[in-house]
């Protein structure tokens, strides 16, 4: 690969200026993504290794962002698990989640030959790629697994029935979350086999349990998920979003980089986390429903904490809301790519 700003960055090189990426950059903020959605239908998208390859790198294109994440979906490694997933209009559903059976372990039956295609569309976006744009791969972490697998999909994010379980049934949720981080350990092992240049793992509900109880059951498994992915020198970054002060469990031995939350101060997460481990984040995505002279200031504001901590990527800290004006997220990657960080 020629140089890329994003690898040399997570890579611990000194760089001009802060590599920028977003979560959810594949997507509805995107025209041309939109005008894909009204031919195919989502599970069309990821299924299809064109369609996957053409939406994974059209940020690259439209937004100008310095690294391609493989357009896939957090709930494939349930899929892969047995459960039985519905792309609907309104979003994927699970026909039989897992809350109100007993021993819900035992209903799994994992079959990792699911995940074959998505294996096939990193080779298709590897052959597309530009020669200088890394690929980073994910999955979700086990927490958020966890919620969906119980409770399915749920229009309450604080997913209780799943949350209750957790409490109630503690064995056996640990013997879901074993399940889970062994089926993403390998899924995301098979991604860099494929060619992928850096992991991220998404734990989008972090804030729903403790940090203690969180630190018990949850952080060997993002342990074992991060091992596997840094055994093969992949960088690895971890997402947890809500985790508030247990940020400082966030080591070196767990992660190279940690992704903060809007709701964190870049500062505070700098104080909390171990000073090898790098940022990421940590733009509140609503800001950019903004005048672009409101994004601007907001955006002067990360340039002190750049000249002061150089292990820091820029992102938002939370992915894109489908509204948000398309010229207001170019803005923002054009305002990185042409002020003066020095």
């Amino acid at each position: 690969m020629q140089n890329s700003i994003f690898l040399d960055k997570i890579n611990g090189k000194k760089t001009s200026r802060p590599p920028v990426w977003f979560m959810r950059q594949a997507g509805r903020v995107l025209p041309n993504y939109n005008k894909l959605k009204e031919r195919y239908t989502f599970h069309e998208l990821m299924e299809d290794e064109k369609l996957a390859a053409e939406v994974t790198l059209m940020p690259i294109y439209d937004l100008g962002v310095d690294a391609a994440i493989l357009f896939s979906d957090i709930l494939v490694i349930p899929n892969a698990m047995g459960m039985e997933l519905e792309f609907t209009d309104h979003g994927p559903v699970f026909n039989k989640p897992l809350k109100g059976l007993s021993n819900p372990a035992d209903h799994l039956c994992p079959a990792p030959e699911k995940l074959e295609y998505i294996y096939r569309n990193i080779d298709e976006i590897i052959r597309q790629r530009p020669a200088n744009i890394p690929l980073i791969g994910f999955c979700g972490a086990p927490l958020t697994t966890l919620c969906y697998m119980v409770q399915g999909i749920s229009s309450n994010p604080n997913f209780p029935e799943a949350i209750k379980f957790l409490f109630q049934h503690k064995k056996e949720a640990q013997r879901l979350i074993d399940a889970i981080a062994d089926l993403s350990a390998h899924y995301a092992q098979k991604q860099i086999e494929h060619g992928i240049d850096a992991f991220q793992l998404f734990e989008t509900h972090a804030n729903l349990v403790p940090v203690e109880l969180y630190r018990e059951l949850f952080m060997p498994a993002v342990k074992k998920i991060g091992q596997a992915v840094r055994s093969t020198g992949t960088p690895f970054i971890f997402f947890p979003k809500g985790l508030g002060t247990g940020l400082k469990y966030v080591t070196p031995d767990l992660a190279d980089f940690v992704s903060i939350d809007w709701q964190m101060p870049l500062e505070h997460a700098r104080q909390l986390v171990h000073p090898e481990v790098g940022l990421q984040g940590n733009l509140d995505p609503r800001y950019l429903y903004g005048t672009r002279q409101e994004i601007e200031q907001i955006l002067e504001n990360y340039k002190p904490f750049f000249r002061e901590n150089e292990k820091w990527i820029f992102n938002l800290g939370h992915g894109f809301l489908p509204d948000i004006p398309y010229e207001n997220a170019k803005f923002v990657v054009d305002w990185i790519k042409s002020t003066n960080w020095e």
